[in-house]
């Protein structure tokens, strides 16, 4: 077996290290920096990188790095598991998605090492990170109040990004494409395959996404032959080709009847969008069928909000596929 180097720093076959990459300092002059830990199996086997918090306020993906670690999910017996559980120390500390300078490190990479500061951070996890890894999974939550049921996103069409999804077995796999200058787009310019999973919305603890991310990880890790024993998945996996959002036709308070998970049909009553004083209301109905994949938590909404995710089994027309 080889030496494996993260961030200039040997790890041998057997062993189990911290290193901490410095970012950069706070105005104070604070040091801030990211740990990265690293174990090694003693048998050779892939490199698989798990990562979290590339935005500050998606503590679900955190839980899950952290509970990964807590219960020694990481020590593997054959390869390597690289577990970061915070990207964006900055975002964490502020309870915010993106930098101080306002923007997203997953819209940055690969990043410049004199850029701006997401951009700075975007370059260390590309040159330090991605080098040093065969896999990946880049855990996330939906923004800005919408919860995302427990799903994984990858190119379906790439048979290697689809056998990861498949063997991760989420609830959902949906087929979504590269997002321009983001972690998933640059590790496979490298020929390195990361998956996505999102679930929960940000700051806010969600079980079940959680547990089915920890879940996951391990039929993952049994697939890749790291670990011998995995938990059975729960649900069926439903592969969804394409996806669109319900628009508030109107400003107001929308009041869902549905829950993320759930499968509705065309006409089907989802809600209804009242003003605060009871002289207004009007009904939320499915222009289509389809699974609710991602779900608006935020009560007021303005007109042309993103109301309710529907996904699709067929191809129909895509209109974005909620936050990475």
């Amino acid at each position: 077996m080889k030496d494996l180097t993260i961030a200039s720093q040997i790890i041998r076959p057997g062993e189990s290290t911290e290193i901490n990459i410095n970012i950069a300092r706070l105005p104070s002059r604070t040091l801030i920096d990211t740990p990265i830990y690293v174990y090694r199996g003693l048998e050779d086997g892939p490199v698989l990188s798990l990562t979290a918090g590339m935005h500050g306020d998606e503590i679900n993906g955190m839980e899950i790095v952290r509970r990964i670690l807590d219960n020694g999910y990481n020590k593997v017996k054959r390869g390597t598991v690289v577990c970061i559980p915070i990207i964006n120390m900055y975002g964490f500390l502020n309870y915010s998605r993106e930098v101080p300078d306002g923007k997203d490190i997953n819209r940055s990479f690969p990043g410049s090492k004199s850029g701006s500061l997401a951009s700075r951070v975007a370059w260390h996890v590309t040159h330090e990170i991605i080098p040093a890894i065969d896999y990946g999974i880049d855990f996330h939550t939906g923004g800005a109040m919408r919860t995302n049921y427990p799903q994984v996103r990858c190119v379906m069409q790439d048979q290697k990004n689809a056998e990861l999804a498949m063997a991760f077995h989420a609830p959902y796999t949906i087929d979504s494409p590269f997002r321009p200058h983001s972690l998933r787009q640059t590790a496979a310019k490298h020929e390195k395959n990361i998956i996505v999973y999102e679930g929960g919305e940000s700051i806010r603890y969600d079980q079940q996404a959680i547990e089915e991310g920890v879940n996951g990880t391990l039929r993952l890790m049994k697939h890749l032959n790291m670990i011998d024993e995995a938990p059975a998945p729960a649900v069926e996996n439903k592969i969804i080709w394409s996806s669109s959002w319900i628009r508030a036709k109107y400003a107001g308070l929308f009041q869902p009847v549905i829950q993320s998970g759930e499968f509705v049909k065309k006409n089907q009553l989802i809600g209804a969008i009242t003003d605060p004083f009871g002289s207004f209301k009007e009904t939320v109905k499915s222009p289509a069928s389809g699974y609710v994949v991602g779900l608006n938590n935020n009560p007021v909404v303005n007109a042309g909000d993103a109301l309710v995710h529907l996904g699709y089994n067929d191809v129909c027309k895509i209109d974005g596929h909620g936050e990475e």
